[in-house]
């Protein structure tokens, strides 16, 4: 088999410049050509590259961008880190390699100061406090040539008023309008008798501004001190916010002004960075409209970049948009050859302006780790549409093996669970079945009584044996009866151990997708293309780190797992025993109880090593007299290698989708879907409250004998 050739730009002796969007180009220096492959070394690499410019070899660093992405420069520093080039490259016949040395890594770093680059070693040295005040200049001195003299062009009025901002703030000194319209510009230093000045216009009747005239002079000691705090606008900051929240998007507008206080050397005002924070979460990067329809360009970049993949698009009649289902090749391989057979499904609700909603369906991998299989934006949660979902999952995985899903009971997935899924399981999510019963029986009895029922609940949902559910419901049965009859029918064989068929491996709970897909709800709007691209990125981004940090381990089991089966062999040391019949072990625990092995079976009656898979205390004693490998008794998912498996395919990025349309005129592929109304029930009347107490006798006239008045006011006649 041919081996997978790659051929690097290496290039040097040049220097990165940031551009307004935050991305970096490489511009100067000398390029060479290298051929790598999958058998190539690192510090082979290196060594020819320090040969080509007879640099020290442990003074470089080898940089390289991600495809579509010029705003991340990702280090090369060992071996997996050139494989992992050719695997985010091995479509292109070529890739740049940008070549540091100490002495220009410093000044790259510093232009590159609004963007993040990535190293791979996640050693990151704190800058010392003498170098601070050095970076800090640096970082600002970038904007002393924004404005360079007469001639100069700019695309519009708006980058001629940052660029003079920006300018203003790197060489200390205050400006005021004499003049400030869309077509002329007149600015003049503050300063009480300096002649500094700028004259700019628009070009003819193009948008471009140009600088007329410019008095470069200073008499107020502009330039001379760093300083000064000249007057920072509203639209730099904003800028500034922007690029702050790319990096950290959660970021608080504090946060914000200290970053920026480190960075350029100014405070910015609470109001402005707030109100940047604000824009920032309510504005789209991409228009609504154009992210619907950017969804087919997506859609093939995804298929052509990750080969293996399955991504559908559904549209009505009318082109307005449906569904989309997306399951990445190396998470189905995961699943198929890593995971336990094992599926949260879940929703939640996307902040769009257009109604959306995201299912997921979530694997767990032998770490106890989140592993994303497949997801899907809806225009609305229904039946139709999980049943389409579970078509297009079942479709994915290809596989015969029964699964076992955990799921929300309201949104009643048995029946298409069991016509899609052949002979699969359908556990109920105990944390919601929770929520419905405290909401059915709210008003019956106290908060505090229904508590210690729903702890009972739970004892009831865990118990492996018929006696300990029996015992629990009784309990309940005890205190409040009609909680007992709700939860008797409830369904207790798709949620309770002593009933259950499927192997949930002590998980009762399908909101485990939460800690993967959280911060979906924490999002500002963005376009469903630009979140789906996210979402990719966040899977990118989650194959790699574990396919990292699983490298490093040196153990048989996942270290989470070897921490449960230490609690368990603790536990085990304290059981005894006594009888022996073949492969049946009687054990005694330290309780007294009385349990059963059979380690030829993988069994004992306490269940525990069924439902969990791996060996219970008893099993261990068992073992350990018998002088058995434990390992050779848990499953086969919770082995390193299993792990590995999991995360040993990548993902490919897909193309960034945060771009403007350049023609007016484009096809309609896709449209938004309908906007729907979602009703709210009105909420109750209260009823008032009525006083109960002793009878009022009614007021009577001793003329009429009427009800209502007294003989004063009565108005009968005498």
């Amino acid at each position: 088999m041919a081996k997978a050739k790659l051929i690097i730009i290496c290039r040097s002796g040049g220097k990165f410049t940031l551009s307004s969007d935050g991305s970096l180009s490489y511009t100067g220096g000398d390029a060479h050509a290298i051929s790598i492959n999958t058998e190539s070394k690192f510090e082979e690499l290196k060594a020819e590259v320090a040969e080509m410019w007879k640099y020290d070899p442990d003074s470089l660093t080898i940089k390289y961008f991600l495809p579509h992405n010029n705003k991340t420069l990702i280090m090369i520093s060992n071996d997996k880190d050139m494989q992992h080039l050719l695997d985010f490259h091995g479509n292109s016949a070529t890739v740049d390699v940008y070549v540091l040395t100490n002495e220009n890594q410093t000044s790259d770093q510093l232009t590159m100061s609004h963007s993040r680059y990535v190293d791979n070693t996640n050693n990151l040295t704190p800058d010392a406090p003498n170098d601070k005040d050095n970076r800090l200049k640096k970082l600002v001195k970038s904007w002393e040539n924004c404005l360079t003299g007469v001639e100069q062009r700019f695309n519009n009025v708006h980058d001629f008023r940052s660029a003079l901002n920006k300018f203003s703030i790197a060489h200390g000194f205050e400006y005021t309008f004499k003049t400030n319209k869309a077509r002329y510009v007149i600015a003049n230093c503050k300063a009480e008798g300096c002649p500094w000045s700028i004259h700019a216009a628009s070009l003819s009747t193009t948008k471009l501004f140009l600088i007329k005239k410019m008095n470069e002079t200073h008499t107020c000691g502009a330039g001379k001190s760093s300083s000064r705090h000249p007057k920072v606008s509203s639209k730099l900051v904003k800028f500034l916010v922007k690029e702050k929240l790319q990096d950290a998007p959660h970021a608080k507008p504090r946060e914000i002004i200290d970053e920026i206080h480190q960075d350029y050397g100014f405070k910015a005002r609470y109001s402005h960075v707030w109100r940047g924070v604000e824009s920032a979460k309510e504005k789209p990067q991409v228009p609504y409209e154009e992210g619907y329809n950017q969804l087919p360009s997506l859609i093939k970049q995804i298929m052509e970049n990750n080969p293996g993949s399955v991504a559908t698009l559904v549209t009505r009649e009318d082109l307005s948009f449906h569904c989309l289902f997306v399951s990445l090749q190396a998470s189905l391989h995961g699943f198929k050859n890593g995971c336990r057979p094992l599926l949260f499904l879940d929703t939640m609700t996307i902040k769009s302006k257009y109604h959306s909603e995201l299912l997921t369906a979530t694997a767990l991998d032998g770490n106890e780790g989140i592993f994303p299989v497949a997801f899907a934006v809806v225009d609305v949660v229904n039946d139709d549409n999980w049943h389409w979902f579970l078509v297009q999952l079942k479709s994915a995985l290809s596989m015969f093996q029964p699964v076992t899903f955990v799921a929300d009971r309201q949104i009643r997935l048995e029946k298409p669970i069991s016509m899609i899924f052949k002979n699969s399981h359908h556990g109920y999510c105990l944390r919601r079945l929770a929520d419905g019963l405290k909401r059915d029986l709210n008003g019956s009895c106290t908060e505090e009584v229904l508590e210690v029922v729903v702890a009972h609940f739970f004892d009831a949902a865990r118990a492996t044996a018929l006696v300990g559910f029996r015992k629990s419901i009784e309990n309940i049965r005890n205190i409040l009866p009609e909680a007992c009859e709700w939860i008797l029918q409830s369904g207790p064989e798709h949620w309770a151990n002593a009933f259950f068929q499927g192997a949930r491996y002590g998980y009762f709970s399908s909101d485990v997708a939460e800690t993967f897909y959280g911060w979906v709800t924490e999002l500002p709007v963005i376009s469903i293309a630009k979140l789906i691209e996210t979402i990719c990125y966040k899977m990118m981004e989650l194959m790699n780190i574990q396919r990292s940090d699983s490298s490093q381990w040196l153990t048989k089991l996942t270290p989470a797992v070897e921490l449960k089966l230490e609690q368990q062999i603790r536990e085990a040391n304290i059981c005894q025993v006594p009888v022996s019949l073949g492969s049946t072990f009687e054990v005694c625990d330290s309780l007294g109880a009385v349990n059963m092995v059979n380690i030829d079976l993988w069994e004992c009656s306490c269940r525990e090593w069924q439902l969990k898979g791996f060996p219970c205390c008893h099993a261990i004693a068992v073992l350990q007299q018998s002088e058995r490998r434990l390992y050779d008794y848990c499953s086969e998912y919770f082995t390193v290698n299993a792990f590995r498996s999991t995360y040993s395919n990548s993902i490919n990025p897909v193309a960034t989708v945060d771009m403007a349309v350049q023609k007016k005129s484009y096809t309609i592929e896709v449209r938004p879907p309908a906007l729907y109304h979602i009703s709210v029930r009105p909420k109750k009347r209260q009823k008032k409250y009525i006083h109960k107490g002793p009878f009022k006798r009614p007021l009577h006239c001793s003329k009429c004998q009427g009800a209502g008045h007294n003989r004063q006011t009565c108005h009968m006649l005498s």
